[in-house]
This record gives C-alpha cells, sequence and structure tokens, in this order.
C-alpha cells in the first residue's frame, strides 16, 4: 500500500462520551481525510452524537440522577443506603454529597448508573442546589424530599425553602436550555404534565414540579403516635402539596416493609423499574400515594371551619392551606432558625480541638476590635 493510500484511508479512534454508560468506549471508523484533523473530526462525531441522543425523551440513556434534600437529620442517608444495599451506619451529612449504584439490565449489556446527590443542613445550604443539576444533568434528574413527620413546626418552612429553591433554579436551567436546544426544553415541559391523565379534572388546576418529584416523609413510626387530628392536618396538607406539584407522596419508618416499597420507588427514578400503582390514603395507615392518583376531591378541603377560611385572607390555594397548617403548628421564629442554620454552631459537626481554636482567635478579634477603637479614638483626640 502507498504512502499515497495511507494518506486518504486511515483508521481513527472516535471517542464516544455517552451518558448510558460509565466509561468511555472506542469505536473505530472509517474516514476519508480532508483538511481537519483527526481530533475535530471526532470531536464533531460526539457532538453529533450528543445531540442526536438529546432528541429523545432521555429514555434510552442509561445513567441518571437522584437528588435527595429535606428535613436535617431526616433520614435521607438512611434511605439512600438502604436502596444501595449497604450495611453501613448513617453519618450526618456535610453540605453535599455524592454516592453512585449500578445495575444491569440483563445479559452482556452495559450496567445502568444512577447518581444519588444528598444536600445535608437542611434549609442553611440552599446555594449548593445548583452544583449538581445542571444544564447538562437536567433531563435525566429526579428529586426526593424528606420531611421529618416528628417536627410538624418544621415541616412547611423546610418544605417551601427547599421546594422554591430547586424550581427556581430548575426554571432558569430550562431557560438557558430552550436558548440553544428549544425542542428539549419543550420536551421538558410536556414531560412535567406525563403524570397527570390527560383527562384528570385537576389538570387545569396544578402547577407540575420541572422534573419528576417524590415527597417522603420519614419517621412514621413517631409520627403514628400523635392526636388524631394533628395527623390528619399533617396528611391532608402533605397530599394537596404533592398533587398541586404532581409529585408521589408516601411515609416510611425503620419498618422494613416500609423501607422495601421507598426502595421501589428510589429504583424507578433511578433505573427506570416499573411504577408502582399502588395506593394509600388512609391516615391512620402510612401514606402511599403515586403520582396522578389523587385528586382535590378525594383530599378535600383545608381542615378548618368554613366560618374561618374567609378571614385568612390568601391570595391562592397552596396559600390557604399554608395558613391553615401554621396556625396549628406554628413556624419556629427566625432568630432561631438562623441559629440553627449556621454549620459552624452545629453540634454534630463539633471537633474539640478545631473548635477551641476557634474560641481562642473569637477572642484575639475581638481584642484586636477594641484595641483599634481606643486607637482611633486617640487620634480623634489629638486632632
Amino acid at each position: 500500500m502507498t504512502p499515497a493510500i495511507v494518506k486518504q484511508r486511515c483508521f481513527i479512534i472516535a471517542v464516544e462520551w455517552k451518558l448510558g454508560h460509565s466509561a468511555c468506549q472506542f469505536q473505530y471508523s472509517s474516514w476519508t481525510i480532508s483538511s481537519e484533523t483527526l481530533w475535530e473530526i471526532a470531536k464533531a462525531e460526539v457532538e453529533k452524537r450528543k445531540s442526536h441522543g438529546s432528541e429523545g425523551d432521555g429514555a434510552e440513556i442509561g445513567e441518571k440522577s437522584v437528588f435527595f434534600l429535606g428535613s436535617k437529620n431526616g433520614g435521607k442517608t438512611t434511605i439512600i443506603l438502604r436502596c444501595l444495599d449497604r450495611d453501613e451506619p448513617a453519618k450526618p451529612t456535610l453540605a453535599l454529597e455524592y454516592t453512585y449504584g449500578r445495575r444491569t439490565k440483563g445479559h452482556n449489556t452495559p450496567k445502568d448508573i444512577a447518581h444519588f446527590w444528598e444536600l445535608g443542613g437542611g434549609t442553611s445550604l440552599l446555594d449548593l442546589i445548583s452544583i449538581p443539576i445542571t444544564y447538562d444533568t437536567l433531563r435525566t434528574f429526579s428529586v426526593v424530599l424528606v420531611l421529618d413527620l416528628s417536627k410538624p413546626n418544621d415541616l412547611w418552612p423546610t418544605m417551601e425553602n427547599l421546594l422554591q429553591a430547586t424550581k427556581s433554579h430548575i426554571d432558569k436551567v430550562i431557560m438557558k436550555l430552550g436558548k440553544t436546544n428549544s425542542k428539549a426544553a419543550s420536551e421538558m415541559r410536556q414531560k412535567m404534565w406525563s403524570v397527570m391523565q390527560k383527562d384528570h379534572p385537576d389538570r387545569e388546576l396544578i402547577d407540575p414540579f420541572p422534573i419528576p418529584l417524590v415527597i417522603i416523609g420519614s419517621k412514621y413510626d413517631i409520627f403514628q403516635d400523635f392526636d388524631p387530628e394533628k395527623r390528619k392536618v399533617i396528611c391532608k396538607t402533605l397530599r394537596f402539596v404533592a398533587h398541586y406539584y404532581g409529585a408521589s407522596l408516601m411515609f416510611t419508618s425503620k419498618s422494613e416493609a416500609l423501607l422495601l416499597k421507598i426502595r421501589g420507588v428510589i429504583n424507578q427514578l433511578a433505573f427506570g423499574i416499573d411504577k408502582s400503582k399502588s395506593i394509600c390514603v388512609d391516615q391512620n395507615k402510612p401514606l402511599f400515594i403515586t403520582a396522578g392518583l389523587d385528586s382535590l376531591c378525594q383530599i378535600g378541603s383545608p381542615p378548618v371551619p368554613d366560618s374561618d377560611i374567609g378571614k385568612l385572607q390568601a391570595h391562592s390555594p397552596m396559600e390557604l392551606w399554608k395558613k391553615v397548617y401554621e396556625k396549628l403548628f406554628p413556624p419556629k421564629s427566625i432568630s432561631t432558625l438562623k441559629a440553627i442554620q449556621d454549620p459552624a454552631r452545629d453540634p454534630q459537626y463539633a471537633e474539640s480541638e478545631v473548635d477551641e481554636m476557634r474560641v481562642q482567635k473569637d477572642q484575639e478579634l475581638e481584642q484586636y476590635k477594641r484595641n483599634s477603637s481606643k486607637t482611633w479614638k486617640q487620634i480623634e483626640l489629638d486632632s
């Protein structure tokens, strides 16, 4: 073979970085050499395939992400470990943590990968929400909101702050996506409504969350001993919020049976396993309601006398439910929340040597401030 022929025809290695694979795959392709370099050709091929892959609904992509957020010490890590079959004690989450799991679809097929992100600190680290949810990952992302049922006074502010911050960021990412790939952004908006049947009576009354959302009420073992009237208010409120956002709702505890149900739901988000159609709306039992199976008619009106509803002066159904809920479970004061939200003073992150040095440095800083203040006063007097 002459050098000329060798130059005209050669084999190159095109690196395909596809979301459905855990590692780079190498594919040999025959190319005719032009003025472009081999690297430019390989790069163009990758971009072409990524663009082609994004035209679908993402079902063919074997890589998904699940973002856990919610109440502080609410049991998020325990749920993740149970889903991954890891027999190890749960540790307090430091800021934002990541782990992953794999699952084989069948014989001689690549393993699907699920990325698990967990936001610690309750509502104190909202800025970190933007790290895992990006332009590139949004279309395969799901959110799991874990709420501590044993602390009803913290439930609404935790839920409201986390959902609003997450939704606001996702809306910005979708807007950015729409500027470069309007078709993909349009498909995402249409997919939001897929949880609700077209003939559902509440279709015009809800506002689905931009990406799949699951709300989990943890520590049901404590919650079940609450006063029946309080349980009723919490159950109806969470059912309304979940239905309004097109989310699934379920309660769990340390019970193996309940954890297995939760595991099935998380596996559906992470690996695309068939969604459960079971439902339980009895407030005397752990709720289990798949998205789209509830209705405002079944939920009923807010648990407050009709004569009091007009006095609440709410501008939307969500605001009305909030006022009714906070009337029975008033949130903690802002000053108390701020004290809790300071990670530096959080007892779960305590380290004696570091804390002692911090106290020493704080004292030195205060002494420096006092000395500086005296110096400036002296200068003013001398002048």
